[in-house]
């Protein structure tokens, strides 16, 4: 556990028309809550983007030709060098607003959810397998709990 709160230097850039996409300061708290008590420093950027350009993305980077909802990309550092670089989120705009429509969520707790699991794979979490997958997902909870966001993982009748 480290000690203070996260010094965070998060930027946020866009792909995407800003309308329906929550503020930069929103992005900010959610990935300080991702992060606290986990890092003492960070450096990390977000990129909104549509679907053409997350299609991209996931089809160059995971070899899957589609739009994803988020693709975490940790900072890979030469051995050694000591910086607070801890990596980009690209998050896809449309396939966000898609799912929380069809999860029957609100769209803003989707954005929050998605971008703590985003950051948490900075950290280096992964869901491969089911054991991960739990501690993750519980994770997750608790941190959205924090912000007054209901569990993601329940099911929407």
């Amino acid at each position: 556990m480290t000690h203070g709160p996260t010094v965070l230097d998060v930027s946020i850039s866009y792909g995407v028309p800003r309308a329906g996409i929550p503020a930069a300061v929103s992005f900010r708290r959610w990935v300080g809550a991702a992060l606290d008590g986990r890092i003492r420093q960070a450096d990390l950027a977000i990129r909104l983007v549509d679907a053409k350009e997350g299609r991209a993305m996931n089809r160059h980077y995971r070899g899957k030709d589609y739009a994803t909802n988020v693709l975490s990309f940790p900072a890979e550092l030469p051995e050694g060098l000591k910086l607070p670089l801890l990596g980009d989120l690209v998050i896809c705009a449309p396939v966000v607003a898609r799912e929380a429509r069809e999860q029957g969520k609100p769209l803003n707790d989707h954005y929050a959810h998605l971008t703590v699991h985003g950051a948490l794979h900075l950290l280096g979490w992964d869901h491969e397998d089911e054991r991960e997958a739990e501690c993750m997902e519980q994770l997750e909870r608790e941190i959205l709990a924090g912000l007054g966001i209901a569990d993601p993982y329940l099911a929407v009748d």
